[in-house]
């Protein structure tokens, strides 16, 4: 258990915190004395797993904007690939959310043939016509956040998604 040298000082609040099932990105602020104590969890529950996220928290902790498929946004993913590599992309087994810097119609393409149905576009990148058109063909959902891929993946991480490998 890594969740901070300080609970030992703090034995039944830590009883108390693990009481809860879950909690979320919880920040503590204890006076002892004349220190403060920081403790901070992660989504973890109690068996160490992470959680599922719908596709509306993670439009929302990108602070993205959805290009196709804002009815399907009640949809949950749990795992997250992040490659430029469109060659990367083709050898996956499972189909996990893609985040992607490349934005162009061989991006949609090779989600269509690796069955990967949605795809977070990084630094700001919009799809063009021609994606958007047939992305809805092939019932895809595109989503465009201003971060960076690694910005991207720490936030999607942070809040919960597992990487596939």
């Amino acid at each position: 258990m890594n969740y901070c040298i300080y609970m030992s000082i703090f034995p039944f609040l830590f009883r108390v915190l693990c009481e809860f099932n879950f909690v979320t990105k919880l920040h503590f602020f204890l006076s002892y004395g004349k220190k403060f104590v920081s403790l901070h969890f992660q989504n973890y529950t109690k068996n160490n797993t992470l959680d599922i996220m719908t596709l509306k928290e993670i439009v929302d902790k990108l602070g993205a904007t959805v290009g196709l498929g804002a009815d399907k946004l009640d949809r949950e993913e749990e795992y997250c690939f992040a490659s430029d590599l469109m060659s990367d992309v083709l050898t996956l087994k499972d189909t996990p959310v893609l985040v992607t810097g490349l934005c162009n119609v061989q991006t949609i393409r090779t989600c269509d043939m690796a069955n990967l149905e949605v795809v977070i576009f990084v630094r700001g990148k919009r799809p063009t016509e021609d994606m958007v058109e047939l992305a809805d063909e092939n019932d895809m959902i595109l989503i465009c956040t201003p971060y960076s891929m690694f910005k991207t993946c720490g936030i999607l991480y942070g809040a919960g998604m597992k990487p596939l490998y």
